[in-house]
């Protein structure tokens, strides 16, 4: 059975998607790559069916990245079907939950940063307004939690009964 996993952040074309590129590659690493099926969205619809913002793509292509992706919208039928709905911050999270119609549902909602045990402030900063400097440092935040969402994962899959 796959699990799946969805990040989002606002637009769906800066944090989700380079969250669900670089996640996609520790899975594939991992070896668990048709175990696990992972996606992003964003809160709102202003940038659905656009490609991730160019410096995004640029940033994920210089670390070896993957890039190719469709900003979407998230919908709240979507949540039976998912595994784990990861926000990109606190907004992501609190709008995330509201969509929620189940507790469960509600429950399966988390922020990306609560997986970096270093982590201080949980919200990955919005680097749409900013330099090449702020991708960078969006990616680093990205990579930092994706150890232990892996790790999460990972025990996930082990306690599903086969």
């Amino acid at each position: 059975m796959t699990y799946r996993v969805c990040f989002v952040c606002t637009g769906n074309i800066c944090r989700s998607p380079m969250a669900e590129h670089v996640f996609r590659r520790y899975v594939e690493d991992a070896g668990l790559g048709d175990a696990v099926e992972i996606d992003s969205a964003g809160t709102g619809g202003w940038h659905e069916g656009e490609p991730a913002d160019p410096r995004t793509v640029s940033v994920l292509d210089a670390h070896g990245y993957t890039s190719a992706h469709t900003a979407r919208r998230f919908r709240a039928s979507w949540f039976p079907a998912l595994d784990l709905v990861v926000a990109l911050d606190e907004g992501h999270l609190g709008e995330l939950r509201a969509l929620a119609r189940t507790p469960a549902e509600a429950a399966r909602t988390h922020l990306l940063r609560s997986y970096d045990p270093a982590a201080g402030d949980l919200d990955v900063p919005d680097p749409y307004y900013g330099g090449r400097q702020d991708f960078e440092q969006c990616l680093e935040m990205v990579e930092a939690a994706s150890d232990g969402l892996l790790t999460a994962i990972r025990r996930e899959l082990e306690n599903r009964t086969p």
